[in-house]
């Protein structure tokens, strides 16, 4: 009979097309995925896998038994969701992930929440990037992730995953107090056309957007700084060294010397939760969406001052955007 650990083996190799990449989304060692598949192999009958230069491929028998793999996980997934819906308890283990920003601003409320209204429910949260978090729900590492895409530059989701609108988070620009533009009600962003941008990480999502979408205006950016952090790249504003978009979530406190102005064609986050369908029925998936989107809703508020002296929480639409829901149990 075939083994279903060594099945999530399979699985997770030619997902990741590495015996590292698959040790990696397992957290167990290389050495131990070439033992579980050696063993996996012995259990077929068939010989799985082959060598491709100091790496590894599927054969044809691998490719078949991992797209049944694919699916008999799918099913115990599916199992196990209902069965959590026949107990109607929110109870076990709830991996989550977050990008910083809505780690800092959303999770800490939710998560609290959480513990508070369902103490047998173990949750583990961590920090992610959207895609590595799209990725996580999509391998089964994950059960939820926060993520988010930009208004002009949608992320399309695998298939297989369910979605829910958190909120809508408007962006501004960051600047020195003392920048020529610090005064302004609104700008355009054509108008940074000479400035140094301090951005994202080069490859990471939102790097990316910036830079496409400062190119669609026929603006090749200047980058100066780069920063994973928000409150990074806001002291680096504060010290003269550039200009930076600034989300609503996350952003405060506001370190003195810097001003934030509204761009005049609305920049904005789409910010939501995404699962896995066949975990749709699961009562934990239902309660940690409900706690998020509470959290969520706690973001709205007026517009944080523009100076930059740390006077309030800030502000978002906190609403989620109308088309894209999912709620759980419903479907996407």
């Amino acid at each position: 009979m075939l083994n279903l650990e060594r099945l999530r083996t399979l699985d997770a190799l030619a997902r990741h097309g590495s015996v590292s990449g698959a040790a990696g989304a397992l957290h167990i060692t290389t050495s131990a995925v070439s033992q579980q598949l050696a063993k996996l192999e012995r259990e077929a009958g068939q010989k799985l896998l082959a060598k491709n230069g100091r790496g590894v491929r599927l054969t044809d028998a691998g490719r078949l038994l991992a797209e049944h793999a694919a699916r008999i996980l799918s099913q115990v997934a599916l199992a196990q969701s209902e069965l959590d819906a026949h107990r109607g308890q929110v109870v076990g283990e709830l991996r989550l992930s977050a990008f910083p920003t809505a780690a800092r601003g959303i999770f800490p409320a939710a998560l609290a929440a959480l513990r508070a209204a369902h103490p047998a429910l173990r949750v583990r949260s961590r920090e992610l990037e959207p895609e590595r978090g799209i990725a996580g729900v999509v391998r089964g590492d994950l059960d939820l992730a926060v993520v988010l895409d930009w208004y002009n530059k949608p992320v399309p989701l695998p298939d297989g995953l369910v979605k829910a609108p958190l909120l809508d988070d408007p962006a501004d620009v960051a600047l020195p107090s003392g920048h020529r533009l610090a005064g302004r009600e609104e700008v355009d962003l054509a108008e940074f056309a000479e400035d140094e941008w301090i951005t994202w990480g080069e490859g990471e999502f939102c790097h990316e957007w910036l830079v496409f979408t400062l190119r669609s205006q026929g603006i090749e950016p200047i980058v100066g700084h780069r920063a994973a952090e928000t409150h990074t790249q806001l002291g680096l504003v504060a010290a003269g060294l550039g200009v930076c978009i600034v989300p609503v979530l996350g952003r405060h406190p506001m370190p003195p010397g810097v001003v934030t102005v509204p761009v005049r064609r609305r920049v904005r986050r789409h910010v939501y939760v995404v699962w896995r369908a066949d975990a749709d029925r699961r009562p934990s998936i239902r309660a940690a969406v409900a706690a998020l989107r509470t959290a969520a809703e706690r973001v709205d508020g007026p517009r944080e001052p523009r100076s930059g002296r740390g006077e309030g929480p800030g502000e978002g639409s906190g609403r989620p955007s109308a088309g894209t829901s999912g709620t759980p149990g419903g479907g996407a």
